[in-house]
């Protein structure tokens, strides 16, 4: 399923900065900068069995692990996936310590560190603060991920990863947000924080970051929420950024709550020869995800 290429997708380039340093950026995304060199490739896939477990569900888990394995069959492209099903216990994983760069994924981890200094001063967000949170992750609004970037400062948004746990995130350089080095594992570890972890933001943040997250644009809405079922809200962020090394970078994150679910996915990729190898390679396995884990009320 290709993704949609609006005008508004297109000035929302998942990477890349907002047009006061696009120019700037542009020769990054042609050559490719010497701190950012391509990571090494990455092992062979497990076997399919290995990529999915639970204690109490284990049928579930093996299921699922052969669709994942099937979803991955013959593509070229490489792949990190964790997954966790908060009412059967199954977790998957897949490359999960391997960085990638971020491209616009990173939004997501700005909007909690955004909410979190909110929650430390004892305070509601400003106007300047809501409507910037609001087109940075409705519409994946650069200019804005830029000034909120800006704003926080890399002190406190690297308080905000060690807060959450994200030990293997490296906050890119300068103003190149979308050049920070993200492993699918931290990722999971802010849908956590997104949802269950109270010690980080409270019930107010965290539904305010799901609501945003719930409002994408639907040319955005591609990637983790395809195939989801009936009656689910698919909470997500996607990301995309094409460079000189390793093709394109194609991520999505996707929350899913409601009827009785409780699920959550983190799909990163890079080696992608076009932008829609990458959407196909995610739509793939969210698919396996959503019909396996979000099929039932039960398990």
């Amino acid at each position: 399923m290709a993704p949609p290429r609006s005008p508004r997708a297109r000035r929302a380039m998942g990477g890349l900065l907002g047009s006061s340093t696009l120019a700037v950026l542009l020769p990054l995304v042609l050559a490719g900068p010497a701190t950012a060199a391509a990571a090494p490739a990455p092992a062979a896939r497990p076997a399919p069995e290995q990529l999915c477990a639970s204690a109490t569900h284990p049928v579930l888990a093996a299921r699922l692990s052969a669709d994942l394995g099937a979803a991955l069959r013959g593509r070229t492209d490489t792949v990190a996936i964790t997954v966790r099903d908060r009412v059967s216990g199954v977790t998957c994983a897949l490359h999960a310590s391997r960085h990638f760069d971020s491209a616009s994924v990173v939004k997501a981890t700005v909007m909690a560190a955004v909410l979190r200094r909110a929650q430390e001063q004892r305070r509601e967000l400003t106007a300047w603060e809501a409507s910037q949170l609001r087109a940075m992750i409705t519409y994946s609004d650069n200019d804005a991920a830029t000034a909120l970037w800006g704003d926080l400062g890399r002190a406190r948004f690297a308080a905000f990863l060690e807060l959450a746990g994200m030990t293997d995130t490296v906050p890119g350089y300068a103003d190149y947000w979308g050049l920070t080095q993200i492993t699918a594992t931290d990722e999971m570890r802010l849908l956590d924080v997104l949802t269950d972890r109270q010690d980080v933001l409270s019930a107010h943040w965290r539904a305010y970051a799901l609501g945003l997250m719930a409002e994408v644009v639907a040319e955005q809405r591609w990637g983790a929420p395809y195939g989801a079922p009936a009656g689910v809200t698919a909470h997500n962020k996607n990301g995309w950024l094409p460079r000189a090394t390793r093709g394109w970078r194609v991520h999505s994150l996707g929350i899913f709550t409601g009827a009785g679910r409780d699920y959550r996915m983190a799909v990163l990729t890079d080696d992608n020869p076009t932008m829609d190898y990458g959407v196909d390679t995610i739509q793939r396995v969210a698919l396996a995800v959503n019909r396996d884990v979000g099929g039932a009320r039960s398990h």
